[in-house]
């Protein structure tokens, strides 16, 4: 199999989920963009002041370009996200449901709970630097347990680790 063929079997197991979240940096509203991919990594992060559809296809081109194009992306409800993914010509990958974002909703938890740790933010661009680290290590530290027995597990947790002190170092 060469390289191209690999590339398109890679993307078209690609789901994306992609929602936004409201933050507030010294009393205003930021709204923080996020998508995960169908693992529950997260691929991209981007922080606003307005969600409107501006903001949503700048988001939405810069996954786009670093990530490739997905077979399918879910969003909620938000119109902004519907006209971005029109302007784009990618509307038929959208799909939208009820429970159907959850995979990014529940992404969401440990941002909240590191951001109550800290006390809020204080600007915007500390914000996105804080996104982007956290996503990194999330994304280096966080195993899928449940496909692989302990030993493995284990073992993996302790490379990951390994390499994570010899980055710091």
């Amino acid at each position: 199999m060469n390289e191209l063929e690999k590339q398109a079997v890679f993307k078209s197991v690609l789901y994306w989920h992609l929602d936004e979240v409201y933050v507030k940096i010294n009393g205003e509203t930021h709204y923080l963009w996020r998508t995960v991919d169908h693992e529950g990594e997260v691929l991209e992060s981007f922080v606003t002041k307005t969600r409107d559809n501006a903001e949503a296809l700048r988001f939405m081109k810069k996954a786009l370009n670093r990530h490739g194009s997905p077979e399918t992306i879910t969003t909620d409800g938000l119109r902004s996200c519907r006209a971005a993914m029109t302007e784009l010509g990618c509307e038929a990958k959208q799909e939208i449901g009820r429970w159907a974002n959850n995979r990014v909703e529940n992404s969401h938890l440990p941002f909240r709970r590191r951001e109550r740790a800290m006390m809020r933010f204080r600007q915007m661009k500390g914000l996105q630097k804080f996104a982007s680290v956290l996503a990194s290590t999330h994304n280096h530290f966080t195993q899928e347990r449940h496909l692989v027995d302990r030993q493995t597990y284990k073992e993996r947790r302790s490379v990951a680790l390994a390499e994570w002190q010899s980055v710091m170092s």
